[in-house]
């Protein structure tokens, strides 16, 4: 499955849900992104042409970033630009998601491990604004299915 969160025509999210298996090549996002995603599955004995990419200038106004949850859950919390609370995902062992407009916040809900991979290089404190986010009852899963533990029940 996969999953794309607006904010009215904002894209702010794509969830990779783990039991996405389509055989091929599948770019999750569009080329205009500074963060590209795809999702790729052959069958052995397949060629991929050696290659080397070309230098192209670029330029990144935002970071976006790419977790890989190998093992846990994790609750992941969408704002708007003007850090005001919108809904929230849950994540689970296998999912990927690429976080590309708005704010977000996090909330461990089982030992997570997990793999960020973002644009650099990296300037520190001075790469984010942090904010106040929401407590877990204010916690609000849009999709059903979503969260489906006690505590989004709330």
């Amino acid at each position: 499955m996969i999953e794309k969160i607006f904010d009215g025509s904002i894209l702010l999210a794509i969830v990779l849900r783990a039991d996405f298996k389509e055989p091929g090549i599948h770019f999750l996002t569009s080329p205009e992104l500074s963060q590209q995603l795809a999702y790729m599955k052959h069958p052995a004995g397949k060629i991929i042409e050696p290659h080397v990419h070309n230098p192209v200038p670029r330029q990144v106004h935002y970071t976006q970033e790419v977790l890989f949850i190998r093992k846990g859950r994790l609750r992941v919390d969408f704002y708007d630009e003007k850090r005001e609370y919108l809904e929230s995902r849950e994540l689970r062992s296998g999912d990927v998601i690429l976080l590309v407009a708005g704010g977000h916040g996090f909330e461990v809900l089982e030992e997570v491990e997990m793999i960020e991979v973002k644009q650099g290089p990296y300037v520190g404190e001075g790469d984010k604004t942090r904010f106040p986010g929401i407590s877990s009852t204010q916690v609000v899963y849009s999709r059903a299915g979503e969260g489906d533990n006690e505590r989004s029940r709330q």
